[in-house]
């Protein structure tokens, strides 16, 4: 699969409703670590079948980065059904990402 950027209107259904566990990157493209993290996201929505991979942009979803308490970003959050599992801000290794999916 690839990364999907979704909006406010697709959130709950792509993210909440999911029947499979779903890693979220909240990013803006003037981040330079959200650009470093963006590659290593790819590499993990085709290497995972298992799950999926959305990126929210803070700029142009405001609305969503508030909900979620985004002060910093990248921001990376782990929800399984419907829940936040895991949460971790800041460019993180490949492994480290993929520990947060369990």
């Amino acid at each position: 699969m690839s990364v999907k950027d979704i909006s406010l209107d697709e959130f709950h259904e792509e993210v909440m409703g999911s029947d499979v566990p779903v890693l979220v990157d909240f990013w803006a493209s003037w981040c330079g670590p959200c650009r470093m993290v963006a590659p290593i996201l790819a590499q993990i929505a085709q290497e995972r079948p298992d799950i999926k991979v959305c990126k929210v942009n803070v700029d142009e979803q405001r609305e969503l980065a508030e909900q979620y308490q985004i002060v910093s970003i990248p921001t990376l959050i782990v929800v399984k059904e419907g829940q936040v599992v895991a949460r971790a801000s800041g460019a993180k290794p490949k492994a480290q990402i993929l520990g947060m999916l369990g």
